[in-house]
């Protein structure tokens, strides 16, 4: 594995760690409507440190000493997961901004406050897909198909 794949696996899973913890917030804050507590709070900031200073580790250990940082393979492939990410950005952007007009109406308003969560829902997705297809080309590309 490559420090291009083990960077691609540190971003997916802090993003699917934030997905969680977006998804707590918005439980506690519209469902339950009640702000989070301090408990919860620490134990995600342990959760951060263990996950992140694991991959820290993780990622100062090279696999042979002679090998490049990256070569013109890596850069292709973090070009078409770059492109992949930008268009799905749009893509949920578009969702972001149809869905409540059309679940609310033409005469419906939003609360200032939710186009926060929106807004930091919608990247940390396009973050989400840009390791994905950074590791779906690897995982192609090992089979013996160009990425």
């Amino acid at each position: 594995m490559n420090r291009t794949q083990k960077s691609a696996l540190l971003n997916l899973s802090g993003f699917l760690v934030n997905i969680v913890f977006l998804g707590y917030l918005l439980i506690t804050i519209f469902v339950l409507k009640s702000l989070p507590n301090r408990p919860v709070g620490i134990v995600w900031l342990l959760l951060f440190g263990v996950l992140f200073g694991g991959w820290a580790l993780l990622l100062r250990k090279r696999q042979n000493s002679a090998e490049p940082e990256a070569d013109e393979r890596d850069k292709a492939i973090m070009r078409n997961a770059i492109l992949v990410s930008f268009v799905s950005t749009w893509l949920f952007l578009a969702v972001a901004t149809l869905v409540p007009a059309l679940v609310l109406g033409e005469a419906g308003s939003v609360p200032v406050y939710v186009l926060t969560f929106t807004n930091f829902a919608v990247f940390l997705l396009a973050g989400l897909v840009y390791s994905v297809a950074i590791l779906v080309q690897y995982g192609r590309s090992d089979k013996g198909e160009e990425p």
